[in-house]
Order: C-alpha cells, then sequence, then structure tokens
C-alpha cells in the first residue's frame, strides 16, 4: 500500500501541464457566466476551508471533553490528510505553474482576481480530502454521499467562478482522495489499533 502511495505521490510531483486542450477551454467558458456573482457558489466554494479546518479541531475538542482516544485519533487522520493535500497541492502549483483561465482568455470572467496558480484546485483538493477521510472513519453511506456531493459541488464552483480548468479541479480531487488513503496509512502505522486481550474460557 504504502508503495502504491509513494508511486502515485512522485508521478504527481513529475506531471507537467504545458497547455490546456481546447474542451477544456470551451467547458469554463460554457459553465462560467459573464458576471459569476452567485451567492450560492461563492458560499459553497468559500466553504471548503473553514469546514476541512473546523472539522479536526472540533473532533478534537470533543474527545478531550469525552475523554474519547478513538475520536481523538480519527481528529488526527482529517488533519493529516489535510496536511498532506496541502503540501502536495503547493508543490504541484509551484512546479506546474499553470495561469488561470482568466489571465489568459479575455472572455472567462473571475469572481476575484487570484494571483496564486491554477493546477491543482485547492480547494477541490481540500474538499475531497475531508469527505475521503469521513467516509474512511465512519463508513457510512449517509455520510459519504453528502461528503462528497459537497465536494464535487466545490469543484463545480471553482470553473463556474472562472478560476480553474476541468483538469485543475480532477487532479484537486485525485490528489485530496489519495491525501484520505495516506494519512489512513500512516494513522496505522504510528497508531496502531490496540489488540483486544483474549478472554480465557474458565
Amino acid at each position: 500500500m504504502h508503495k502504491l502511495i509513494l508511486l502515485f505521490l512522485i508521478s504527481l510531483c513529475t506531471f507537467k501541464v504545458s497547455a490546456q486542450s481546447q474542451w477544456e477551454v470551451d467547458m469554463v467558458r460554457n459553465i462560467n457566466p459573464s458576471n459569476p456573482d452567485n451567492q450560492f457558489w461563492k458560499g459553497l466554494s468559500a466553504s471548503a476551508e473553514p469546514i476541512a479546518v473546523a472539522l479536526p479541531l472540533g473532533m478534537f475538542a470533543t474527545s478531550l471533553i469525552n475523554h474519547n482516544k478513538q475520536l481523538q485519533k480519527q481528529s488526527f487522520e482529517v488533519l493529516g490528510s489535510l496536511v498532506i493535500a496541502t503540501a502536495t497541492t503547493q508543490l504541484l502549483k509551484r512546479i506546474v505553474q499553470r495561469p488561470r483561465p482568466y489571465q489568459t482568455y479575455a472572455d472567462i470572467y473571475p469572481d476575484k482576481i487570484d494571483n496564486g496558480y491554477a493546477f491543482p484546485s485547492g480547494h477541490t483538493t481540500t474538499a475531497f480530502s475531508t469527505a475521503t477521510s469521513l467516509t474512511i472513519i465512519t463508513k457510512k453511506w449517509y455520510v459519504a454521499v453528502p461528503a462528497f456531493a459537497w465536494a464535487t459541488g466545490v469543484a463545480y464552483s471553482r470553473m463556474y467562478l472562472g478560476q480553474h480548468y476541468p483538469s485543475d479541479v480532477f487532479m484537486g480531487a485525485l490528489v485530496g482522495t489519495a491525501s484520505g488513503f495516506a494519512s489512513h496509512w500512516l494513522m496505522k502505522k504510528i497508531l496502531p489499533a490496540k489488540k483486544e486481550p483474549i478472554k480465557q474460557i474458565p
């Protein structure tokens, strides 16, 4: 498992986007309105980072109040996923240095000017990192479905707001998902589950 994760991360770090395909530009043009001042999509986009940070902090605080070691471990796992996702995203942005769509095409309109690089989408990475970690630790479909629906909405909003190409959000989803699994694997190695003592039959 760890070899696959390492190979995946190395592949990400060596991936280079020199130009975007025409279909990507056309897709953003079709999604992005001339005045992307839609409060729903702007709010959904803005929700990624606060939720991703508040969730593990809230879990940790609750674990301390309730003396719940398992929840504390899970909070570390969610936070670890966010750290891995953020570090990988920033590394890739610096390697690829892809301009944002509106910096190249005058007919793509942003909700705001952001001078950061486009590839991959940090908001999407953050959202999928959180959704993946939640799904792994809860193993509940009724948690996974809304979590990934929210993450997908964040990804769509980044194109609607003119900030990213489809491949930016696709790679963001990939990095976020991989980060969730990487953090889960690391937590099992660092803080393995305690084995229950075998009860002797009298």
